[in-house]
Formats: structure tokens, C-alpha cells, sequence
């Protein structure tokens, strides 16, 4: 039995999805390049930063097949952050971009796709290329035009090696 290759991108473990109308599949999502947002709708530096970061990436690469997912983990403050509140915090940020629901475990207070990237925190991020490996990992938020110039080398080497 051949051990799965370290880069490729792990599947994510969802409970819900909101803003789409079927759950996504990273091994569906091949092809594409896939900007993975973990977030919570508790985490100052999520609301003041990286979902404002991610609606401006969503405007600006609004022209390109780049599939943006934002994952809502939750690690603390579970029975504060239902998907009650998380559906009316989309509404009220305007989020429209798919999210899904971190799966819980009951194992651990970690949910379980957290666990898998090794997401030290909120806010992070994850570059994955068309081939479904990891292109960069971010634990915070980087500037906007270092974000912007890895997407974009990302859609750009990936249209020329097909």
C-alpha cells in the first residue's frame, strides 16, 4: 500500500455547507486553483482583517476560475458560534463565497480538518494549485499584494503547464 503524497492538499471533513448548493470536494475542485480561508466569526483579527482580504480577492479575481472556500473552525467558544449565528454573520459581512462547517470531533476541541492542515490558529489560509497540492500555507495575514502575486502565479503557471 503506497503512503498518500504529503503535499497534496488533505480532503476536507465538513458538517455544513452555506453558500453553495452542493458540498464541495477538493478532489472535485482538480483543475482548479483552490484559496482555502479558515476563520471565526469570533477571531478579532478574522473579522477586522482576512474576511475583508478575502471579499477583495474575491472582487479582483472575480474574472479567473480561482475557487474560494472559507472554513469555519471552531477550536473555542463552541456553543457561542452555532451555525445559527454563522448563517446571520454571513448575511451581515456579506460573505458569499461557500463556507463549510469545520467538522467537530468529539475526540478533541479541535475540529477535524483544523487538525489535518495543522492550522495553529485563526485567521489561516491555504494556496492549493490545480494538481491539488499545497502551494502555501498562512497562519495570519499577509499583505494584500503578496497574496494577490502568489494567486496570481498560481493562475498563471497553471494555464501555461496544461
Amino acid at each position: 500500500m503506497s503512503k498518500p503524497d504529503p503535499s497534496l492538499a488533505p480532503e476536507l471533513a465538513v458538517s455544513t455547507w452555506l453558500n453553495t448548493p452542493e458540498p464541495l470536494m477538493l478532489e472535485a475542485l482538480r483543475d482548479r486553483v483552490v484559496l482555502l480561508h479558515a476563520f471565526q466569526l469570533l477571531c478579532p483579527g478574522c473579522v477586522a482583517q482576512s474576511i475583508p482580504q478575502m471579499q477583495r480577492i474575491e472582487r479582483v479575481f472575480a474574472s479567473t476560475d480561482l475557487q474560494i472556500m472559507g472554513l469555519h473552525t471552531v477550536f473555542e467558544h463552541h456553543d457561542a458560534m452555532s451555525p445559527v449565528t454563522l448563517r446571520a454573520f454571513l448575511h451581515e459581512y456579506r460573505i458569499v463565497s461557500p463556507v463549510g462547517v469545520d467538522m467537530a470531533d468529539e475526540q478533541s476541541p479541535i475540529p477535524v480538518t483544523m487538525r489535518r492542515y495543522g492550522f495553529r490558529g485563526t485567521p489561516s489560509s491555504v494556496l492549493i494549485g490545480r494538481d491539488g497540492t499545497i502551494l502555501h500555507e498562512t497562519f495570519g495575514v499577509e499583505e494584500d499584494l503578496v497574496m494577490g502575486a502568489r494567486i496570481a502565479m498560481a493562475l498563471a503557471s497553471a494555464r501555461t503547464s496544461q
